[in-house]
């Protein structure tokens, strides 16, 4: 686990809620503190969608929706002349993006053995912080997806021009 803080908290809010930089990734939960507290829930309902978006479901299968539905709504919440007070967002990497993950950095890992690979956005009015979490299924005491994971976000960051310490 490893934290990043971010230094153009600007910037990334743009990133964040006006472009695709996060749109692969799915979301877990979040919470966003305005006016009000609202909390989502990411967890994908698939019997709400008729036979026709069954495809463009594909990707979430893992039972979570991807950032890209819900950024506009987001978007939503938080736009305007005012900062949200507070905001926290639960992100994990896509199943298949972990097996790449795997893949690439020739892990001794069994992606079934991967509960989730997390990036927890945090904002607390005043400064923003990512850190990183993996999970887990079965007990291990071997760090190197943990580091794969931390040097792909880092990557990610330095790719989208997101700004750390």
């Amino acid at each position: 686990m490893k934290a990043y803080q971010i230094q153009d908290v600007r910037d990334f809010m743009k990133k964040l809620l006006l472009a695709d930089t996060f749109d692969t990734f799915l979301l877990t939960e979040a919470a966003v503190t305005t006016y009000a507290t609202f909390h989502v829930d990411g967890q994908l309902h698939e019997d709400y969608f008729g036979a026709d978006e069954a495809e463009q479901l594909a990707v979430e299968k893992c039972g979570y929706v991807l950032w890209r539905r819900l950024r506009p709504f987001f978007f939503e919440l938080m736009k305007g002349k005012n900062t949200p007070l507070s905001f926290r967002i639960v992100f994990r990497l896509a199943p298949h993006n972990v097996s790449a993950l795997i893949r690439q950095s020739g892990l001794a890992v069994a992606a079934e053995d991967v509960d989730g690979l997390f990036l927890n956005v945090r904002y607390d009015g005043k400064e923003l912080v990512c850190t990183s979490g993996t999970a887990l299924h079965v007990f291990s005491l071997d760090k190197s997806l943990e580091h794969a994971w931390d040097g792909m976000l880092e990557r990610f960051f330095k790719k989208k021009e997101i700004p750390f310490v």
